[in-house]
């Protein structure tokens, strides 16, 4: 079921240049910096893309900033596409993220507050900052919504989430129920934020303490009255502080991970500054710690990195498991084959020893105690079991056809088939699903739709969307017996509403039989990997029962030949090795289209530029 207990609603991403209209010191810790112009407004790029006003519901909506590099004086920009942006790989452009902390659109003016303190880019580009300076800003991407159905709300964090934490009670209606903790550096850093009735706000100050060298957000958190109720939990600042947060919440307090939001602002760090100007940091000597852990993970096979998430050493050694015989007994492992692999991890710089024998994580390191990481490179995970295949990519290049039995001794159709791993893949789909599912719904592509037949990993919250947007909509999911009895499990939780879930029925069959009778037929992304005759005959079958005017609506992953991308790459050459098809390029996809006697008769963009086509038989 999804991560998050907050609707999401996903918005065309737009890069729009604006001009400081006035900056101000909130405190001797905040600059607050105010932004105005015409790319505000609805209008239309020189590159004839229309881009809507701006907009910026959510209380901790976060916008992209667009930076020159040191000893630059213009930045390098990514370009305007349909519904997203497209970024030059040499060099990158120089961004970081902000919450937006104010939207006025009568008045034109965006509010951004700096953080002051530390070396950086967009701190120091704040601190200098003066009326009529230009800035490029991206998004946002997407906005989430309030929770429902909680008593009361437990937000939490550092300086860096006032802004959002001081929006949010702005915004929030009278009778919210809340206990807040913000950490700033000291007592004048606090500022003054709406008062609520059922609102209690408690200020930690750190006394000059650098930030995240504490454990004071956390202790007043373990010390706090927990009230009755259901509680929703919104923290955000330093990564391992709130890492180290969540997990208290859900371990000892026993909040479901649903009912938590948590993110990572920042991440302490040793930054160099650049020789010459001590407020600007050396690029070249300040590696981020997430662009070498990206570039280890990213190396085929980077097989250690994977036995330790899988092993959950990350984890372990960040809860105080530190010596070699403690994790061998905690991990079930050999203890002098998993010194080994210590030793390894050690050189690779994810550890470091600081006394013998005694482990920490390095910077780096600790993106093996993120979930999300630990998750993603567990080699027993969903996401390696689906690129398992890449080990035979030398077979697949040879013959053209997919390796992964030789190198698994299972055809993927028979991985597919067992329900350990549909739980566990579809749990993930369902996590990000919002991102596609919402847009979808509200795009206008299922106005008329009475009953729509849907082939989709993503088919339950594909169906809550649609039941939410469309109400006289009939929906059925046409499913594998493994995931149709994930969905029977699951929809209950996706679609809360009852009257909503009785619309929906599941039945167990392949994308290969004919789709039962429909006027609409949704294939999200059900065809993407396979090889292009198997796509073909799936399209013919849900064609099959159309009723007359019918139409089939198709999202479908193509490979971009004018902006290769490594992900898509990366994502071909599994989909090759896993089912012996790969992406395909758009020319590709309609000559499959066309092979299944059916026509395009329209197209349409889906949130960050997915391409919805709208099919239908020849001659109708």
């Amino acid at each position: 079921m999804p991560r998050t207990s907050r609707p999401t609603t996903v918005f065309p991403i737009a890069l729009r240049e604006l001009e400081v209209a006035r900056v101000e010191d909130i405190t001797p810790g905040m600059r607050r910096v105010t932004l105005t112009g015409d790319a505000l407004d609805a209008h239309t790029t020189a590159e004839g893309y229309a881009v809507r006003a701006f907009t910026s519901p959510g209380f901790d909506d976060s916008l992209r900033l667009f930076f020159a590099y040191p000893g630059e004086s213009e930045p390098v920009l990514p370009t305007q596409a349909d519904g997203h942006l497209d970024y030059p790989k040499d060099p990158r452009p120089l961004s970081k993220v902000y919450t937006v902390r104010r939207y006025d659109p009568q008045a034109r003016e965006l509010t951004v507050d700096f953080v002051r303190h530390g070396i950086g880019v967009a701190t120091t580009w704040a601190l200098r900052a003066q009326a009529g300076d230009r800035i490029h800003v991206g998004g946002p991407a997407a906005s989430l919504g309030m929770p429902v159905d909680f008593d009361w709300w437990l937000v939490a964090g550092d300086d860096t989430a006032i802004p959002a934490i001081g929006r949010l009670l702005d915004e929030a209606p009278e009778d919210l129920r809340a206990q807040v903790f913000i950490e700033v550096g000291d007592d004048s850093h606090r500022q003054q934020l709406r008062e609520l009735p059922g609102v209690t706000v408690t200020w930690l100050s750190r006394d000059g303490a650098e930030p995240a060298t504490t454990t004071q957000l956390l202790d007043a958190i373990k010390a706090a009255d927990w009230w009755d109720g259901e509680a929703f939990a919104w923290l955000a600042g330093e990564t391992a502080v709130i890492r180290d947060t969540r997990r208290h919440l859900i371990e000892e307090r026993g909040v479901d991970k649903t009912a938590i939001d948590f993110t990572g602002y920042w991440k302490r760090s040793e930054v160099v500054a650049l020789e010459g100007d001590a407020a600007v940091p050396d690029l070249d000597k300040n590696t981020p710690a997430y662009e070498k852990f990206h570039d280890l993970a990213e190396i085929v096979p980077p097989i250690a990195i994977r036995v330790a998430a899988g092993l959950r050493l990350g984890d372990l050694i960040s809860r105080g498991v530190t010596t070699t015989p403690e994790l061998a007994a905690q991990t079930g492992s050999d203890e002098r084959a998993l010194g080994k692999l210590l030793r390894y991890l050690q050189a690779i710089e994810l550890l470091d020893q600081p006394e013998p024998d005694r482990y920490a994580l390095t910077e780096t390191g600790e993106f093996l105690a993120m979930d999300f990481w630990a998750e993603y490179l567990d080699p027993n995970g969903p996401d390696e079991i689906l690129g398992a295949g890449l080990f035979g990519l030398a077979e697949s290049v040879r013959t053209g056809r997919a390796a992964y039995a030789s190198v698994t001794g299972r055809e993927f159709s028979q991985v597919r088939a067992d329900q350990e791993f549909q739980d566990k893949y579809l749990d993930d789909i369902a996590s990000f699903a919002d991102y596609l599912s919402a847009p979808l719904a509200t795009s206008g592509a299922l106005d008329g739709a009475r009953h729509v037949v849907i082939h989709s990993d993503s088919a339950g919250v594909d169906a809550r969307e649609i039941t939410a947007a469309h109400p006289d909509a009939q929906i059925t999911i046409a499913a594998l017996p493994a995931q149709a009895d994930w969905l029977r499990r699951d929809l209950p939780a996706t679609i809360a509403d009852e009257a909503r879930r009785s619309r929906v029925q599941i039945v167990e069959q392949s994308v290969f039989e004919p789709s039962p009778a429909s006027d609409t037929v949704l294939i999200n992304s059900a065809l993407t990997g396979m090889p292009d005759a198997d796509a073909t005959h799936a399209l013919r079958r849900a064609a099959a029962n159309l009723a007359d005017g019918g139409r089939i609506l198709l999202l479908d992953n193509t490979f971009d030949l004018d902006d290769l991308d490594e992900h898509d790459g990366e994502a071909d050459l599994a989909a090759l090795t896993r089912e012996g098809g790969g992406l395909r390029t758009a020319a590709e996809l309609e000559t499959v289209i066309a092979d299944a006697g059916l026509v395009i008769s329209g197209t349409r963009r889906i949130g960050w530029g997915a391409t919805l086509r709208e099919l239908q038989p020849v001659g109708e």
